[in-house]
């Protein structure tokens, strides 16, 4: 019988995969070693390997889990909610969050997916049009005299470039947070610029 894994193993990959994002979005994949992997795991090469065989292991690894946890985001977003209002919101709020922990993943998944084996790329990319097609639909839901323009994927595609990019100028001591953020979103999408409201926090700054 083969051993177990020990009690920190999956803790540890996670570690391991959030480390190598971080390096893969600052010096990029192609930039980046193992031994840089391993230096910043605290770890022995011979360790590292114990987990991922090689780099490309770990890049695959970042961007399917990345788009895999933004494709359970949409599905368990879209289920909560009764109304194409309130999905929308929900999908905006849950998108925003994961992006403020996810910073690395999302650049990787965006700047180094073409790193990918032919097979891995198209089963990565097929998970991100599942993402961009369920935010579709419920533009879609939210226009539906839109329909015959085909506008339900211009639209969530701009969404999206209001979201994406947001890490690249958002500053963790800044005035605004992302939860500040997402409900201004949704407001400026849902209904214009005349909706958004301040958030109650940098309100009560002034």
């Amino acid at each position: 019988m083969g051993r177990g894994r020990h009690a920190g193993y999956d803790e540890q990959r996670e570690t391991i995969l959030a480390r190598a994002a971080e390096l893969f979005a600052r010096h990029g994949y192609q930039g980046t070693s193992m031994n840089q992997v391993a230096e910043a795991c605290g770890l022995s090469k011979a360790t590292l390997y114990h987990y991922y065989r090689d780099k490309y292991a770990l890049l695959v690894s970042i961007a399917d889990g990345h788009v895999t946890r933004l494709r359970a985001i949409v599905d368990d977003a879209v289920a909560g909610e009764a109304t194409p209002q309130g999905q929308m919101r929900a999908l905006v709020r849950r998108l925003v969050e994961e992006y403020a922990s996810a910073q690395h993943e999302h650049r990787v998944l965006t700047e180094d997916v073409k790193f990918l084996a032919p097979e891995d790329r198209d089963r990565i990319l097929g998970k991100e049009r599942e993402v961009v097609a369920g935010f579709a639909r419920v533009v879609a839901a939210l226009r539906p005299d839109l329909k015959e323009a085909a506008m339900s994927k211009p639209l969530t595609m701009l969404l999206f470039g209001m979201v994406n990019w947001m890490f690249t100028w958002m500053k963790p001591e800044g005035r605004l947070a992302y939860d500040d953020m997402a409900p201004v979103v949704s407001d400026l999408f849902l209904g214009g610029l005349e909706k958004v409201k301040a958030p109650l926090r940098t309100a009560a700054l002034d």
